[in-house]
């Protein structure tokens, strides 16, 4: 019996349709014993599932606040509530709120689609990068969240510049290539020392979540602010001295993320940059000083220079002017807001400031008592903005 079983093995090993055989046999039955109704469901392989392909790429408004909040809300909400009347987009102060946030205004106000990007920068040089659609959704009335909780600051990173990024695509469905990070685009920063730097937009098509360095700054140095350019801008610098400098975005190459940049400006000892305005043929530059002294004066007064200079005179400051704290692009329709170091706030018309030449001290913007001084100003978004916004289109690729 022993001599026969050791023959079939033999046999089973020499043949292998024998083993085949075996196989199938002891399958049944296990399929015979176990078996049970499939499941899972098998089917042909899907393209990966992106969370943005389940979002509708709808049109909203983006509202930043002076004091760093920010939210997002449905365009439709806006249709809905249209009212008159003046002032900025109405904001319930939060409970518990304080007093610097109790007197706080919509700065930034403009259109986007959820598929958008919004990029920041921290005065310390990092970018940090979402989607529309991460920005808090919430009705016209609310205050809207802290920036820094969203992007998860640091406590010491302040953000001192904001833009928007249209989403671009070409094709559709998993075939579609992203254009958003266009490289005709660039980023032009300017920090307080008088560096300027311009980085290719396609540099921050990969952000991390907890950001990227966008600009080296040096110990003791901070951004002031960033401006998205299209290649052809022209920029002028200010100084709190009351210089200034206009060149050409061609006399800057672009560099590296983590790179330092180079001279926009070289302002004598103990002067530094306070802004950074880009050239509009159909508007102003307003300079403002500390002493609530401004004017406006047409671009075309500023001539364009190389950088890294001295500059030439924005502004004649002295003791009536005191230091210049800021400067804007403006227009004739245009209002702004004027903050004090004792945290109050004056809103006025561009309309009702005087244009003047360069070298000229200004008029007086606001009254200041008891040692207070003029330490900002700032952009308001005023009704009429506001119902531009709530009819403009938002221009974006529609999944």
């Amino acid at each position: 019996e022993l001599i026969d079983t050791i023959k079939d093995l033999r046999d089973i090993l020499a043949k292998e349709q024998r083993v085949f055989t075996i196989i199938k046999k002891e399958l049944r039955e296990i399929r015979d014993k176990y078996g049970s109704p499939r499941l899972t469901e098998i089917v042909p392989e899907a393209a990966e599932i992106n969370v943005e392909d389940l979002i509708a790429n709808e049109g909203c408004i983006i509202s930043i606040t002076h004091g760093g909040f920010i939210k997002r809300t449905a365009v439709s909400a806006f249709r809905a509530q249209r009212r008159g009347g003046k002032g900025v987009i109405g904001m319930q102060t939060r409970e518990g709120a304080t007093e610097e946030e109790e007197g706080d205004f919509v700065e930034h106000l403009f259109t986007a689609t959820t598929h958008d990007y919004l990029m920041f920068f921290t005065a310390t040089g990092r970018a940090y990068v979402e989607k529309v659609y991460e920005i808090p959704e919430m009705g016209r009335a609310a205050k809207g969240r802290s920036i820094a909780n969203i992007l998860e600051l640091k406590p010491d990173e302040k953000i001192a510049a904001t833009i928007r990024v249209q989403s671009k695509k070409s094709g559709t469905g998993p075939t579609a290539v992203d254009q958003t990070w266009d490289k005709n685009l660039h980023i032009v920063f300017a920090t307080q020392s008088g560096i300027v730097k311009k980085s290719n937009l396609s540099n921050y098509a990969n952000v991390r979540r907890g950001g990227i360095i966008a600009i080296q700054i040096e110990e003791g140095d901070r951004l002031i602010d960033a401006k998205l350019t299209n290649g052809n801008n022209e920029i002028v610098l200010i100084t709190k001295d009351g210089m200034s400098l206009r060149f050409h975005e061609e006399q800057l190459r672009d560099q590296g993320r983590n790179t330092v940049g180079v001279w926009g400006i070289r302002p004598e000892k103990g002067d530094h940059i306070v802004a950074i305005a880009i050239v509009d043929p159909d508007a102003m530059l307003l300079v403002a000083g500390e002493n609530g002294i401004g004017k406006r004066t047409p671009f075309d007064d500023y001539r364009r220079q190389s950088r890294g200079g001295k500059g030439i005179i924005t502004m004649r400051t002295g003791e009536k002017t005191g230091d210049v704290v800021g400067a804007l692009t403006v227009r004739e329709a245009d209002e702004i807001m004027l903050i004090t170091n004792k945290g109050q706030m004056v809103r006025t018309r561009v309309k009702e400031i005087r244009e003047t030449g360069r070298n000229t001290m200004g008029v007086k913007l606001m009254d200041l008592r008891n040692g207070e001084k003029l330490q900002a100003i700032a952009p308001v978004v005023s009704q009429v903005e506001e119902e531009e916004v709530q009819s403009a289109e938002p221009i974006g690729e529609k999944s």
